[in-house]
């Protein structure tokens, strides 16, 4: 056929348009690249919901003060709850029971810290008072050790001229007004916590009926033994923390008695209390006041009792302790241990306060759907291997291996 009559694809020749049909070219195209109806719906919500979550962020942000204060009170609620059924099953109301129980818990604490703050008191002023004499005796130790020519009139005027004292001064002073909100701030903490606990004790069955009223008959009866799975292990948690208390004290009241120190029953009393129940920083406040008052007795008595607190902490953290929540809270003390640590780390010193009697709630309610079954006698599961068991092991794999070689020498082919 002739080039001439080849028909290339540039020159085919393009269909008519149909009737109605618009024949330009960017209009059409305009048609077909026009934006789906459902995007911008879902460019909509979606802003909504990148809306809804920055507003709830920002709304649990500034509510986790008020978030942090009632569970403690919730936890506290179920602390003093078997004391108010208690009196409540005997015919006091409920909610003067309560009373009973927070104006007892009022009036201990405040005698103890009116007694710890006489105390106190009176042993700065005495340490004040005598201050030159103790400043005296370091200066005469340091010439005699190390051949200086110090005096105690050099020593107070190069402090008092000190550029850091200087900037501690201002600074303390520039601070008062952060410091009074901080105060302002704990007591309203403190009161919304004893309001919240209050309430939650008082109103205890009621709260279990509104709650219960929104659930199922099987779901109510999960939430009820949870309730009472709660109460027991933070009782056990108080009551074992009681008993450390008391053995903490009763060993450093000894000492200081052994010592000498003035005050020693307060002072013991103020070690078991604060160490087991301020937790994170409580066995430095507990252990820092009677070191300061044995200072004041003697300088070398301030060192055997930092010793002895030192020590004693060791042997309540490795022995004492997980053996007495392990028989009170019912948990293994490695899990406490993780527990605690857990706690601190999501919030602070209130999950290191909550983590053992959460932890143990929560693990023996999870308890009852977990499916258990009867362990095998083998003495590996028991950590220990007899002789004779151990005997028989290798009897039993000798056996099978002889077993296993027979076989093969019964299908390997004759020669």
């Amino acid at each position: 056929m002739p080039a001439t009559d080849e028909i290339t694809s540039s020159d085919d020749p393009r269909p008519d348009p149909r009737p109605g049909e618009r024949s330009d070219s960017g209009a059409g195209a305009w048609a077909d690249a026009r934006m789906p109806r459902w995007l911008p719906r879902a460019m909509v919500l979606a802003l909504a919901l990148v809306a809804c979550f920055q507003l709830a962020t920002w709304g649990f942000h500034q509510l986790i003060t008020l978030l942090l204060n009632i569970l403690i009170a919730f936890f506290l609620a179920l602390a003093v709850e078997p004391a108010v059924d208690w009196m409540a099953a005997r015919g006091v109301r409920r909610g003067v029971a309560t009373a009973a129980v927070f104006f007892g818990i009022l009036v201990g604490a405040a005698g103890f810290f009116a007694l710890l703050g006489s105390m106190l008191a009176g042993q700065i002023a005495k340490m004040v008072e005598e201050f030159p004499q103790y400043l005296d005796s370091v200066i005469s130790w340091l010439n005699s050790t190390f051949h200086t020519r110090l005096s105690r009139l050099d020593v107070q005027n190069n402090l008092l001229r000190s550029d850091w004292l200087q900037k501690y001064v201002q600074d303390s002073a520039n601070n008062v007004l952060a410091v009074s909100a901080q105060v302002l701030g704990s007591l309203f903490n403190l009161l919304s916590v004893a309001l919240f606990s209050f309430y939650f004790a008082a109103d205890g069955p009621r709260l279990r009926r509104a709650l219960c009223s929104v659930l199922p008959p099987r779901r109510q009866t999960e939430v009820l033994r949870a309730w009472e799975i709660a109460v027991a292990k933070t009782g056990g948690y108080l009551y074992s923390r009681g008993l450390m208390a008391l053995i903490s004290g009763v060993a450093h009241y000894v000492l200081l008695e052994i010592l000498g120190v003035p005050y020693a029953p307060a002072l013991g009393m103020w070690v078991g209390l604060v160490s087991q129940f301020i937790p994170t920083i409580g066995t430095y406040l507990a252990g820092a006041l009677p070191i300061l008052i044995a200072f004041t007795v003697a300088p070398w008595y301030a060192v055997w009792v930092f010793g002895f607190v030192v020590i004693y902490q060791q042997f309540e953290n490795y022995l004492l302790q997980p053996r007495i929540t392990a028989k009170t809270v019912d948990i293994h003390p490695a899990v406490a241990f993780g527990s605690v640590v857990a706690g601190t780390a999501l919030m602070g010193a209130v999950g290191a306060l909550i983590a053992i009697p959460a932890t143990a709630t929560l693990q023996a309610f999870l308890g009852a759907y977990v499916k258990r079954y009867e362990v095998t006698d083998d003495p590996r599961v028991h950590g220990r291997t007899r002789r004779g068991a151990l005997a028989r092991v290798r009897r039993t794999l000798h056996a099978e291996r002889d077993r296993s070689r027979a076989g093969e020498d019964a299908e390997r082919p004759e020669s």
